[in-house]
């Protein structure tokens, strides 16, 4: 029978997408192993990609757009997912989408001035649809606002002085005197809402959400305190007002606070990776397979941690034929970790840089180097 090779990489950020690695990655191995049955199942983590790789690998998921605004405003139009999820159609929202840091446009304006209200309109959007179940990618965004802009998109109203409405940003909510939420939307707590994050960070602090990614999205140093206050002075009223807590549940400060306000609203967190590859369906892919090869833009002892090919490996492990090798190709790996990472990827550790070269260059080469990796590895599968 003809080896059966399960390809289920990351994304390598800033060269390729996770279905573009799966291509590169076969590209080498049908010089050697042609007659291969290869099966692509593209990974992601929650983060930028997750909405691809689900499209690549989801046999009937189907790639929808709606009409909402981005982090500056500005109406875009956003890609979503509609995948079945056992007996119910559910959304996969990957948030970059909407208010992604590496958008040009989010980014024109100062983060006191970014909202996530654009997230909470293709919520209401789709709850209006009749879709109750959501995977929302929480990875890649540019916003600082405490999931303010999400709520007001749901029926949350903040005010000031006499009353009058304050913006859902960080310079709208310093302004913030009292929060209504009598106009929620209802049909909300219908809703099964899983989010995809490995973020572990509380709302507020020295560990929260403006403290360690603030600066990333162009947040000061000396305006770190300040917004931070802001954000945990918007944060008290809310959770006043809603008779729930949240500011310090683990992954509260994913997303710029975007996994706070999901989680006020009964949202739970689950593996990004895991999550993914369920969706994907990996697991069913792997069944009596002989060889997985993952990977992903650079691999240390993080990667044990729970992230893509550490998730794809133990999956495969678990459906594969009893002597399964799980092989790690990645741009870059760590050498300082190669005895860790060795015992969960049996098939063995490798970059796909051959020599010395230059970090752009390797980018700019990655579907070239990649092709050829793989084939050099399936040469070391072929006996004689």
């Amino acid at each position: 029978m003809p080896m059966k090779i399960i390809l289920a990489p990351d994304s390598f950020k800033g060269s390729l997408s996770s279905e573009a690695v799966c291509v590169a990655i076969e590209t080498g191995l049908r010089r050697v192993l042609p007659d291969a049955s290869v099966i692509h199942r593209p990974m992601a983590d929650g983060g930028e990609g997750t909405l691809d790789a689900v499209l690549a690998a989801s046999s009937g998921a189907r790639r929808k757009q709606a009409l909402v605004k981005n982090a500056a405003g500005q109406s875009v139009e956003a890609s979503y997912a509609l995948v079945q999820h056992g007996i119910y159609e559910a959304a996969v929202i990957e948030v970059a989408q909407i208010v992604g840091i590496t958008d040009a446009a989010n980014m024109a304006i100062p983060v006191e001035s970014r909202s996530s209200i654009g997230v909470g309109e293709l919520l209401r959007l789709l709850i209006n649809e009749g879709i109750r179940h959501f995977f929302i990618g929480l990875g890649g965004t540019s916003t600082n606002d405490g999931g303010a802009g999400l709520l007001k998109a749901l029926g949350v109203t903040f005010t000031g002085t006499f009353r009058r409405d304050v913006e859902p940003t960080p310079a709208g909510l310093a302004k913030l005197i009292s929060v209504d939420v009598t106009g929620l939307e209802p049909r909300i707590a219908d809703c099964e809402i899983t989010l995809l994050s490995d973020v572990d960070n509380p709302l507020c602090g020295a560990m929260g959400a403006t403290a360690i990614f603030g600066p990333q999205k162009g947040i000061a140093a000396n305006d770190i305190k300040r917004i931070d206050d802001v954000i945990e002075r918007y944060a008290e009223r809310l959770e006043a007002a809603l008779q729930k807590k949240a500011m310090n549940q683990p992954g509260a400060g994913a997303a710029g606070g975007l996994g706070y306000a999901l989680q006020l609203l009964g949202a739970k967190f689950e593996s990004g990776a895991m999550t993914v590859a369920r969706l994907s369906g990996l697991a069913e892919a792997c069944e009596g397979a002989d060889w997985l090869i993952t990977g992903e833009g650079r691999s240390d002892a993080q990667t044990l941690l729970g992230k893509t090919p550490f998730a794809a490996a133990k999956i495969a492990r678990e459906h594969g034929n009893k002597h399964l090798q799980a092989t790690l190709l990645s741009g870059g790996v760590d050498p300082a970790a190669l005895s860790k990472l060795s015992k969960t990827f049996n098939g063995g550790c490798f970059s796909l840089v051959p020599g010395p070269m230059a970090l752009d260059q390797a980018v700019i080469r990655a579907a070239e180097l990649l092709a050829n990796s793989a084939e050099q590895l399936a040469r070391l599968r072929v006996p004689g």
